[in-house]
């Protein structure tokens, strides 16, 4: 999970984590970027809005990197405006979750970006 703001960060994880989940967090867009190419992970979550680099240009260079190709990256984003889902799945992410997050429909909607990108 790449996210600048720590509560959104211990919120996640702590919903993540009681599921089954390990999360890896990244406080910025750099870290996460360095993360994802030391790490496989299953899926990647995504702020858009961060100060030092934005999702969208984070998300562009996830997808550069080939062993993330069939990994779900997912959008966690207060972004809400017309037009701003389209322009997230546009930068490559495969999904768009607003927030605040639903703590209890969370982790199925992530189970469901894993199992989404493990059948093709």
């Amino acid at each position: 999970m790449i996210e600048d703001n720590p509560d959104n960060r211990l919120l996640v994880q702590r919903i993540l984590t009681a599921d089954g989940y390990d999360v890896l967090s990244a406080s910025n867009g750099p870290d996460g970027i360095e993360a994802a190419r030391a790490n496989k992970p299953d899926a990647i979550l995504v702020d858009i809005n961060m100060p030092d680099v934005d999702g969208y240009t984070v998300t562009a260079k996830l997808r550069e990197m080939t062993h993330l190709t069939r990994v779900p990256i997912i959008a966690l984003t207060a972004n809400v405006m017309k037009g701003d889902r389209e322009k997230t799945l546009a930068a490559g992410c495969d999904g768009y979750i607003q927030k605040p997050i639903d703590i209890d429909h969370f982790p199925k909607q992530i189970a469901r970006y894993i199992e989404e990108a493990q059948l093709i």
